[in-house]
């Protein structure tokens, strides 16, 4: 079975790194062949799966200018491939990548939505492109898979065709979130933190969303009631050559004790040197950065958004977004509980991304839906 993945970009992010996850979850299995075509470049994760052996062309679409010439790039890439099945990812591959496929004669399209609320930081174009495959959702595409139950109900709200679409959550690969003491001491020390100090930390790109505002307030709140506490953040764009990082950094009073290591490849290596993990973001759908942190056995402390509680389901702390006074009073309670207190609620989240959220388990998801579509009648 040949399975054609159209999706905007290839660096890191959500949709891209479960891209990449699938297809290694699929790598043993002989009967589906993957390729994937990013509209724009290789990116990182592109690159990773090149080396991996994995066909990956890129169209080079830059502005709205070129969308016409990747449009027809991808329909003469799409027919020469004649694949059983092609798989878009976000909204614009859903549709650039939709409309391709059916021109090329694909019978079998899966749209791939994992947002929740694009008004908070999405692009009026995204808004619009959305609203244009909303419209489209009844006849266009066969399944709709949403990361989130959030995503789900989401996009039926904005008029999304409910009867196509499900939900397979995103999974995580266990294997590879693993680390041992050693290195949680060679980066705590590389970075100066001591024994005694307890590390709060954040995994994410520096963007609206994320609200790095959010976390900063909130952890000036917290840093005098905790002199032993230390704030890391880890992600594209947390780098010194930020100023608006900096401006915030100044303002909370406290700027020496946080640490910004801009985007890293080892992450569960950088979640290891934590002991609280916070997400502070406006908006998310699935968020794979705290499933990370939860399958490291970090005690967690979110936001309420997208399917962060569901996520959690009880195994930490969730609070209501924008809230920085809220997100601190979450971050004092894991900071004032003893150390095997934090632990055994680390360990209980750890067990729930075990039996519900590995990335085996989602790939058997897909691999059903392939082999549904495949084997179902023409339409």
């Amino acid at each position: 079975m040949k399975i054609v993945h159209v999706i905007v970009g290839l660096n890191v992010g959500g949709a891209e790194l479960m891209l990449k996850r699938l297809l290694e979850a699929h790598a043993t299995l002989p009967e589906y062949e993957h390729s994937v075509i990013s509209l724009t470049d290789l990116g990182v994760i592109g690159a990773q799966l090149r080396a991996q052996g994995v066909s990956v062309t890129t169209l080079g679409m830059r502005k709205s200018l070129s969308i016409p010439v990747a449009f027809f790039s991808l329909f003469r890439q799409i027919r020469r491939a004649r694949p059983d099945i092609v798989q878009t990812w976000m909204y614009h591959a859903d549709l650039i990548g939709g409309l391709a496929a059916r021109l090329a004669g694909v019978r079998h399209l899966i749209w791939g939505v994992r947002t929740t609320d694009i008004g908070k930081g999405g692009k009026r174009t995204t808004m619009l492109v959305r609203r244009v495959c909303a419209r489209l959702s009844n006849w266009l595409p066969d399944v709709i898979v949403c990361a989130a139950l959030a995503s789900r109900q989401a996009h039926i709200d904005v008029g999304y065709a409910a009867d196509r679409m499900m939900v397979i959550p995103n999974g995580f690969d266990l294997a590879k979130l693993r680390t041992d003491a050693i290195q949680r001491k060679q980066l705590r020390l590389s970075l100066g933190i001591g024994e005694g100090e307890l590390v709060v930390g954040s995994l994410g790109r520096f963007n609206p969303v994320k609200d790095h505002a959010n976390f900063i307030a909130a952890a000036a709140m917290v840093a005098h009631q905790f002199p032993n506490a230390r704030f890391l953040m880890v992600g594209r764009g947390l780098e010194e050559d930020n100023p608006t990082l900096l401006g915030l950094l100044a303002k909370s009073g406290i700027a020496q004790r946080f640490t910004c290591l801009g985007e890293r490849q080892d992450v569960a290596t950088c979640l290891s040197a934590m002991d609280v993990f916070c997400l502070h973001s406006r908006t998310e759908g699935f968020p794979n950065v705290l499933g990370e942190a939860m399958a490291m056995a970090l005690p967690c402390v979110t936001t309420d958004v997208g399917d962060a509680r569901h996520l959690l389901s009880g195994n930490g702390v969730v609070v209501p977004s924008q809230d920085s006074v809220a997100l601190a009073e979450g971050m004092r309670c894991l900071l004032a509980m003893d150390e095997t207190a934090r632990n055994i609620m680390g360990q209980a989240a750890q067990a729930r991304i075990g039996e519900f959220f590995t990335i085996a388990s989602s790939a058997e998801k897909f691999r059903s839906v392939y082999d549904n579509l495949v084997g179902a009648k023409p339409r």
